[in-house]
């Protein structure tokens, strides 16, 4: 499914060969069906937004929206477990689902980086791909709105996955997520507080702790996957929801 290829490029950290191929993405998403007119059509403004800016604006504006806004990150357990123990394992077994798949080549990726997740989407079939972009759609619905509030042409990105889902996000969990602090990108002080409490360590090293290094995480993934525990049966679906045990203190560390 060309489109998740698509979409997983817009959100992927830009690079001199993504302003390269911007022009093609523009055309698979231009012959895109799949995508309502609407939200095809807000596609297509992300992507004329994007040749009108060079590559130092363009990283610049990434990296204030994605790396230095925790309400923003990419990753989608961010969203759904914060800094819980259960996003250890929530990762293990979305890393066990793509393999069990077939997608490899990802080790230094976090599995539930969006852009490969839309990846691990675009080579499957469409009654296997939509159920599983429905999961996070109340994450990305959340997304869509705090980028409508930052004037983000990024906002088409989300608008188009929760599109492309054809489901409604459950309103409680959106609730939760509507509720969640999102600090403007230059309040230092309120981005300050969002990291202070060091993230879980899922393996890196302890000094990749800390705000610099789950910045350095968002931007496009780099720091060293979780390891899959050996033995570990693929799950036949995948859940986006936050864990029935996990407590409001382990949401918010």
């Amino acid at each position: 499914m060309r489109v998740f290829r698509a979409l997983s490029a817009l959100l992927s950290y830009p690079t001199e060969d993504f302003v390269a191929a911007l022009d093609e993405i523009g055309e698979a998403i231009a012959n895109e069906r799949l995508v309502p007119a609407r939200e095809r059509e807000g596609l297509l403004d992300l992507v004329r937004d994007l040749r009108g800016h060079d590559l130092y604006d363009l990283q610049e504006r990434y990296v204030l929206l994605f790396d230095r806004t925790r309400s923003l990150s990419l990753h989608l357990f961010e969203h759904v477990h914060g800094e819980s123990r259960d996003r250890g394992q929530a990762m293990v077994d979305l890393r066990a689902l793509y393999e069990a798949k077939g997608l490899v080549g990802a080790e230094n990726e976090l599995p539930d980086f969006t852009p490969l997740f839309l990846e691990f989407l675009s080579t499957l079939d469409p009654a296997e791909a939509l159920p599983l972009l429905g999961e996070p759609a109340h994450v990305f619905t959340a997304m869509a709105e705090r980028l409508h509030k930052r004037k983000s042409p990024y906002e088409a990105a989300f608008r188009a996955l929760t599109a492309i889902a054809r489901v409604q996000p459950d309103e409680a969990l959106l609730a939760i997520l509507r509720a969640e602090p999102d600090p403007a990108p230059d309040d230092f002080e309120a981005l300050d507080e969002a990291y202070e409490d060091a993230p879980v360590d899922f393996g890196a090293p302890a000094d990749a702790c800390g705000r610099d290094g789950l910045a350095a995480k968002l931007r496009q993934a780099r720091r060293p996957a979780p390891g899959v525990v050996q033995g570990v049966k693929p799950p036949t679906a995948f859940t986006f929801s936050p864990s029935s045990q996990a407590t409001e203190a382990d949401r918010h560390g």
